[in-house]
């Protein structure tokens, strides 16, 4: 079965690398990340942009709009990307260059949609000052990806990346589709509720178990943790609107998709691992069109 991770990372931030070398033991490359790809069957991934000035900085104030991949000079053919928001930019002298800057690099193919790092940024996701953002998010066609849930630094505020926040901004900006990452967790059931309630509200399953082999099996050998996510799954009703990341290198991809297969009844796999992203994602038809002589 094809797969389409539509959430990992290929960017030079300190804390990826790190876990990549001491938790998940992979090879943080594009490189690695191919060589994963072509053994799992995944034929497209959607890379989240982020960057950081400053060695460990991330969630760093500093970084310029947009945020890419930047780990390597430019975005693999296999990968899309999801530039990335930095908010404290928008609100300054800069901002409208901030902004055509933003707008410029939507304007390329490989760009799929935006990324919002809530609760790392400290600005809620209705906020005014991401107005401009949504705003070309509709006119562009597509999605804005937001982080929710935990955050991967303890200088991230919780009460910005909790999920309930994106109710009030589906509601707002209709126009606009979302895609709240992480199923919220630890939230997930406000999450369920959230993608339930909302027609332009999605949710991804990536991130939810960080580590490698025998840090999987401790997890998804544990009821109690696996009826976490199910129940928000079941309550959800909505295996339509649920998408399967990985959010790499945070995890091997095969042990990720053993986990999500566990998660997801087999009836809605090729739902969640492969036809979902293309409802979300409406560029990433044209991308895998475009480069299938290079693409499995």
């Amino acid at each position: 079965m094809p797969i389409i991770d539509i959430h990992i990372h290929l960017s030079d931030i300190d804390s990826f690398h790190q876990t990549a070398l001491n938790l998940s033991k992979v090879d943080y490359s594009a490189a690695g990340l191919k060589a994963e790809f072509d053994k799992n069957d995944v034929i497209m991934g959607i890379g989240m942009g982020v960057t950081e000035q400053t060695r460990g900085a991330f969630p760093d104030s500093a970084s310029p709009n947009p945020m890419r991949l930047d780990l390597e000079d430019s975005v693999p053919p296999f990968l899309m990307e999801c530039v990335g928001i930095n908010p404290n930019r928008l609100n300054g002298e800069s901002a409208l260059e901030e902004l055509d800057r933003i707008e410029a690099r939507l304007q390329a193919p490989e760009v799929a949609g935006i990324k919002l790092y809530a609760g790392y940024y400290h600005h809620y996701v209705y906020d005014a000052i991401y107005a401009p953002v949504y705003e070309l998010a509709a006119r562009y066609n597509v999605p804005v990806v937001i982080h929710t849930g935990d955050t991967y630094s303890m200088n991230g505020l919780l009460k910005y990346s909790h999920p309930l926040t994106v109710d009030e901004l589906a509601f707002q900006r209709r126009n606009v589709n979302f895609m709240i990452c992480h199923l919220g967790d630890p939230w997930v059931m406000d999450a369920a509720e959230v993608v339930a309630k909302n027609p332009n509200v999605y949710a991804d399953l990536s991130g939810l178990v960080v580590g490698d082999r025998p840090h999987f099996e401790r997890f998804m050998n544990e009821p109690l943790f696996m009826d976490h996510f199910r129940r928000a799954l079941v309550y959800s009703d909505h295996y339509d609107k649920m998408l399967f990341g990985t959010d790499w290198p945070l995890a091997p991809i095969d042990l990720y998709a053993e986990f999500v297969r566990r998660l997801v009844p087999e009836q809605h796999h090729d739902e969640v691992f492969y036809r979902n992203a293309f409802g979300l994602f409406p560029r990433i038809g044209q991308r895998i069109a475009a480069l299938k002589p290079n693409v499995r």
